[in-house]
C-alpha cells in the first residue's frame, strides 16, 4: 500500500465519512461513553493508517470507516463491533499488536480484532508447499471464529462487501477469485445469517462483473419498467392504505423492485424472458402490533392484513408463502402473496411486523436484540442449532479444509422441508433427504437397523425422497446393519458420516472393492486403468493429494458415484475430437495458426470448452490450468467455475476469445409459443435456409395448441446467437426464445 502525504481534500473526505459513521453509531450506542469508544477507535486507526492509500488511491482509513458503517447500518451491531471494524486492519498492517489493542480498548474488542486478523493471515508455521488450498484454510479460519464470537464473521462479511464495492480497482485475475469466493461462501453465509441487504448487494456486484451485458440490459429494463409502472403501483397501494387505516393499523408501505441478480437468476434457471417475470414488483406492509404483543398476536394480525387486502384484489393461490407459521431456518418471518392489480399486473405483497422486518434486514443481530428484550423467536433455536452444527463440523479432525468448504457450502445452500413423525411431531430436514436420512436424524440405531419406511401410511423403500408435509414411520429389523449401497442415495452429511464411519474399519476391503469396480466400469467403456486416467479422475474428483488409494476407497465405500465415468473421460480425451475438446494452440511462429482462445501467456496450451456451461465466443470467460497443462474454459458466471476459483484461485488463467470464422459452437435455444399449422417447418426452414445455421437436434412438444421445446444448433459466436434469437422471436406464434443449458 503506497504511503504519501495527505492533501486537505483527503482530510476533508475522512472527516466527512467519519461524521456519517458517527451519526449512524449514535442510534446504536446506549450512551456517550460507548460513543467515546468509537471516537477513540477512529482516532487510533486514523493515526495508524496515516499516509497510507488503497489501490484506488484513496486514503486507507476510508475502508475501515466504510466497513464500520456497514456493521452498524446494514447489520445493526453495537459499539464494540463498530470499534473492532475500525481497528480490523491495524494489527496486520502496522506495528501494533493485539496486546496493544487490549490495553487500550479492552479484552472483548481485542478478541474481535484478533479473530479478524487470524482470518486474513496464513499461519507462519504451515508449510505452504503442503497446503491443499490456502483459500480453503482461510475459510476454515473464518468459520472457526464461530466458536468464539459470531460477530467476527459478521464484521468479515462487512469487510467483504466493501471490498466488492471497490473491486473495480483489482486486477482481473484477483477480481475473479474474490467474486467466486463471494458467491461460493460469503453470499450463502450472509443469507444463512439473515443479512438480506448484504447478500443482495454482493449478488448484484457479482453479476455486474461476471455477466456485464446481462447486468446492464436488466438494469435498463428495470429502470424503464419503473418509470412506466410507477403510477400503476401507486394506484395499487392507495386502496390498501385506506383500508388498513380504516382498520386501525399503525403501518408503513414500501415499494420494492426485484434486484438485477434475482431477475437474472430466474431467467437462467427458469428459462424465461424478462417480460415473463410477473413478480417484478413487491409492496411491503410493515405494521406495529403494539406493546406487549405475543407471537400469536403478531401472527393473527398478519392474517388479518391478508384478509383485508385479498378483499380488495384477487390473489394467486399457488404463490402464498406462509413464513409466519413456518419461519425460514435463518429466522425470516413474513406472509407473502401475489395480487392482481386493477391495471392487470401481478404485484407481490409482503406482510411483516416491525420485529419481523428488523430480523429480515438485520438477521442474527436483530435476533440478539429481541432476545435481550425478552422476545424470543420460535425460530431462534434453529439459528442456534445451525451454529452448533457448524462448530461440530469445524472441530472434527477428520475433515480437511477442502471438504469443510464443500460441506459448509452445501449446508448453506440447502433449504429445509417439514415432515412429521407417526405421533405428529414436526421435524425439519434438508430438501432432498430420504426416508433413511430421516431415520438417522431420529437416532443412529434406528438408521442402522432400518429396512423400509411408511410414508403417509404407504410402504416405500428407504431411498424414497421426502416431500414437505410427509408423515414418516421407519420400519426396523433387529439383525439389520448398514449397507454400502446406502451411500448412493443418502443426502444428509450426518447420515453419510455414520455409514462411512461404520465401514472405516474395512478401509482396505473398500479400497480393493473400489479398484475392482473402477476397472470393471472402465473395461465396459473400452479403457484400461492407467496412471493418466487415475490422474484425470483425481483431479476431476478434487482429490488433489494424488492419493489413488483414497480414490479407490471413496468409490468402494460408495462416496463417489462413477455412473458418469464415460462422459467425464470423453470430455477430456484427446482422441475423441468431440464437441467439448478443442486442441487449439497459441503459436508465435505460424502467422496463419488458428486459435480461438488466448490465455495472455507465452506458453502453448490445449484448451477444453467446459461441458457444464458451454461458453461461446462473446461470453465472459475464465480458464483454469490443470496439472497436465490443459486449460478448461468456463463462463465466468458458471457455478462450477465459482467453486474451483473459490478453492483454487492459483489455477485461474485470464482468457479471451480470438477470431476464428471456421469454428462453430453448440448451444441450446428453448422455445415457447402458440401452435399453428406449419410453424415447426417454418422454424427449421428459417434456421437452416435463411440463417444458414446447422441444427444438431430439435425437440418440440405440442399440447392444447401450445408448444415448447428446444433446438440444439451450432453458432460462431454470441453475436450470431443474439441475431438468431431476435429473428426467431419475430416468427408469428413464438412467445419466447432463450438460451439455456444443454
Amino acid at each position: 500500500m503506497p504511503v504519501s502525504e495527505f492533501t486537505k481534500e483527503d482530510f476533508d473526505i475522512i472527516a466527512r465519512d467519519f461524521a456519517d459513521l458517527k451519526e449512524a453509531a449514535m442510534k446504536r450506542c446506549a450512551d456517550q461513553k460507548e460513543l467515546d469508544v468509537v471516537q477513540k477507535a477512529f482516532d487510533f486507526a486514523n493515526e495508524a493508517h496515516k499516509g497510507v492509500r488503497r489501490r484506488s488511491g484513496e486514503p486507507y482509513i476510508l475502508h475501515p470507516i466504510a466497513v464500520a458503517k456497514i456493521v452498524v447500518s446494514n447489520i445493526g451491531l453495537g459499539y464494540k463491533s463498530i470499534a473492532a471494524a475500525l481497528l480490523h486492519d491495524v494489527v496486520e498492517d502496522t506495528e501494533y499488536t493485539v496486546e496493544d489493542i487490549s490495553n487500550l480498548f479492552g479484552e472483548k474488542i481485542a478478541s474481535l480484532v484478533d479473530g479478524l486478523t487470524k482470518i486474513k493471515t496464513v499461519l507462519d508455521n504451515e508449510d505452504k508447499a503442503e497446503k491443499k488450498s490456502l483459500q480453503a484454510e482461510n475459510f476454515k479460519r473464518i468459520l472457526l471464529t464461530l466458536n468464539d464470537d459470531v460477530r467476527v464473521v459478521l464484521i468479515k462479511l462487512a469487510d467483504r462487501l466493501h471490498n466488492c464495492r471497490t473491486i473495480e480497482f483489482m486486477p482481473e485475475y484477483k477480481r475473479d477469485k474474490i467474486l467466486s469466493e463471494t458467491m461460493f461462501i460469503f453470499i450463502p453465509l450472509a443469507h444463512r445469517l439473515g443479512l438480506y441487504e448484504v447478500k443482495s448487494e454482493m449478488e448484484d456486484i457479482w453479476l455486474r462483473y461476471k455477466e456485464p451485458e446481462a447486468f446492464n440490459e436488466i438494469t435498463e429494463k428495470i429502470n424503464r419498467n419503473i418509470s412506466d409502472k410507477e403510477k400503476e403501483i401507486d394506484e395499487f397501494i392507495q386502496p390498501i392504505d385506506e383500508a388498513l387505516r380504516k382498520a386501525g393499523f399503525d403501518f408503513e408501505i414500501k415499494k420494492r423492485v426485484k434486484t438485477p441478480y434475482s431477475i437474472w437468476h430466474k431467467i437462467v434457471t427458469k428459462g424465461i424472458t424478462f417480460e415473463q417475470i410477473y413478480d417484478l414488483y413487491a409492496v411491503r406492509i410493515i405494521f406495529n402490533p403494539g406493546q406487549g404483543c405475543t407471537k400469536d398476536t403478531e401472527r393473527d394480525q398478519c392474517y388479518h392484513v391478508f384478509s383485508i387486502i385479498t378483499g380488495i384484489y384477487k390473489y394467486k393461490s399457488d404463490r402464498i408463502r406462509d413464513w409466519v407459521k413456518h419461519p425460514k431456518n435463518n429466522g425470516y418471518e413474513a406472509l407473502h402473496c401475489t395480487l392482481m392489480s386493477h391495471s392487470g399486473i401481478w404485484i407481490e405483497v409482503q406482510i411483516r411486523t416491525q420485529r419481523m422486518n428488523d430480523i429480515a434486514e438485520k438477521g442474527i443481530a436483530a435476533h440478539w436484540a429481541y432476545k435481550k428484550d425478552g422476545f424470543v423467536s420460535e425460530n431462534e433455536s434453529e439459528m442456534d442449532k445451525w451454529i452448533s452444527k457448524v462448530k461440530e463440523i469445524i472441530v472434527n479432525p477428520d475433515v480437511n479444509a477442502l471438504e469443510l468448504l464443500d460441506i459448509i457450502h452445501n449446508d448453506l445452500t440447502t433449504s429445509d422441508i417439514f415432515v412429521f413423525t407417526p405421533k405428529g411431531e414436526q421435524k425439519s430436514i434438508q430438501k432432498g433427504a430420504t426416508a433413511l436420512d430421516f431415520a438417522y436424524m431420529i437416532h443412529t440405531e434406528i438408521g442402522n437397523k432400518a429396512i423400509a419406511a411408511k410414508v403417509n401410511m404407504k410402504l416405500v423403500p428407504l431411498s424414497y425422497v421426502l416431500k414437505s408435509g410427509d408423515q414418516v414411520e421407519i420400519i426396523t429389523a433387529e439383525n439389520e446393519k448398514p449397507k454400502r449401497a446406502w451411500l448412493q442415495f443418502l443426502a444428509t452429511r450426518k447420515a453419510k458420516n455414520i455409514v462411512i464411519d461404520y465401514f472405516k474399519g474395512e478401509r482396505q476391503e473398500s479400497i480393493r472393492v473400489g479398484k475392482t469396480m473402477l476397472e470393471e466400469q472402465l473395461a465396459s467403456l473400452g479403457y484400461k486403468l492407467t496412471d493418466k486416467i487415475i490422474a484425470k479422475l483425481l483431479e476431476s474428483y478434487e482429490i488433489f493429494e494424488g492419493d489413488r488409494d483414497e480414490l479407490f476407497f471413496r468409490i468402494g465405500a460408495g462416496i463417489l458415484k462413477i455412473s458418469n465415468l464415460d462422459q467425464m473421460l470423453k470430455k477430456d480425451d484427446d482422441k475423441q475430437g468431440g464437441r467439448w475438446s478443442f486442441p487449439w494452440f497459441k503459436s508465435k511462429d505460424k502467422k496463419d495458426s488458428k486459435y480461438v482462445i488466448n490465455d495472455k501467456s507465452d506458453a502453448s496450451h490445449k484448451y477444453v470448452i467446459a461441458s457444464c456451461c458451454n461458453p461461446i465466443p462473446g461470453d465472459s470467460v475464465v480458464g483454469f490450468l490443470a496439472s497436465d497443462g490443459t486449460i478448461t474454459v468456463h463462463k465466468k458466471s458458471c457455478s462450477t467455475a465459482n467453486s474451483i476459483a473459490a478453492k483454487h484461485g492459483d489455477r485461474i488463467v485470464q482468457t479471451q476469445w480470438e477470431q476464428d470464422a471456421d469454428q462453430s459452437f453448440l448451444v441450446r435455444l428453448s422455445l415457447k409459443g402458440y401452435d399453428r399449422i406449419g410453424i415447426i417447418n417454418e422454424i427449421s426452414r428459417y434456421i437452416s435456409l435463411v440463417m444458414n445455421v446447422n441444427m444438431r437436434r430439435m425437440y418440440l412438444n405440442t399440447e392444447d395448441e401450445v408448444f415448447d421445446g428446444y433446438i440444439d444448433l451450432y453458432v460462431h459466436d454470441k453475436d450470431d446467437l443474439e441475431k438468431l434469437i431476435r429473428r426467431l422471436s419475430r416468427i408469428e406464434g413464438i412467445q419466447s426464445v432463450v438460451r439455456t443449458d444443454l
